[in-house]
């Protein structure tokens, strides 16, 4: 198997990966109807009826996201190539599957710390990847195969930064719908660069 193969299967897989966080997600609004989806942060959908099911799909984006930093740091060359959106897309991914996996038993054994874990790696875990949208869309536009792509990067990591600090400085919005549209940002720019990486031809030596 060649590099370039390794990395667009490396993008198929965080592609499909980020799919099915959101299908599943999507599905647990309508199936969860004890939680108003309006109020209701995605966090507490991970515990209850059909909880498993999230913290499964948050682990496999948080692998998702490490696959992809990795194949976007191994295809890009030159002044393009940095380890700083590397760094921080796999400390976010440690994060979000720190959220999953601490929620899955500590809230039962210590819940006190059970409270602090879950907010220092929920606040690790957005703050971290939208930082990483931006420095990698930063990076795009030092890359010729990029560039043609870096402005919609760009201002899709933009909107989702901007976003996350509306839902964190103005707690008069519904904190479920703001936190889930900051989700929903996120992975439509990871699915975005997915798809471009996966589709990208080459590169000519």
């Amino acid at each position: 198997m060649t590099a370039w193969t390794s990395v667009r299967l490396a993008a198929l897989t965080a592609l499909a990966a980020v799919v099915l966080f959101a299908a599943t997600a999507l599905w647990l609004q309508v199936a969860r109807t004890d939680l108003d989806w309006v109020h209701a942060t995605l966090s507490l959908y991970l515990h209850g009826p059909h909880g498993g099911w999230l913290r499964a799909v948050y682990c496999l984006l948080a692998a998702a996201i490490v696959l992809l930093a990795v194949a976007l740091h191994v295809q890009a060359q030159g002044p393009a190539r940095r380890g700083l959106p590397l760094a921080l897309f796999c400390t976010g991914a440690l994060g979000l599957a720190a959220v999953a996996i601490g929620d899955s038993w500590l809230p039962g054994r210590a819940p006190v710390l059970a409270i602090a874990v879950h907010a220092l790696a929920a606040q690790t875990a957005f703050l971290c990847a939208t930082v990483a949208m931006l420095v990698q869309a930063w990076c795009f536009s030092r890359d010729g195969r990029w560039h043609g792509f870096h402005r919609f990067a760009w201002a899709g990591a933009w909107l989702a930064f901007a976003g996350l600090w509306v839902h964190v400085l103005w707690r008069a919005t519904p904190r479920g719908l703001g936190q889930k549209a900051v989700i929903a940002l996120v992975l439509a720019w990871l699915a975005a660069v997915a798809w471009r990486l996966l589709r990208m031809p080459p590169r000519r030596h």
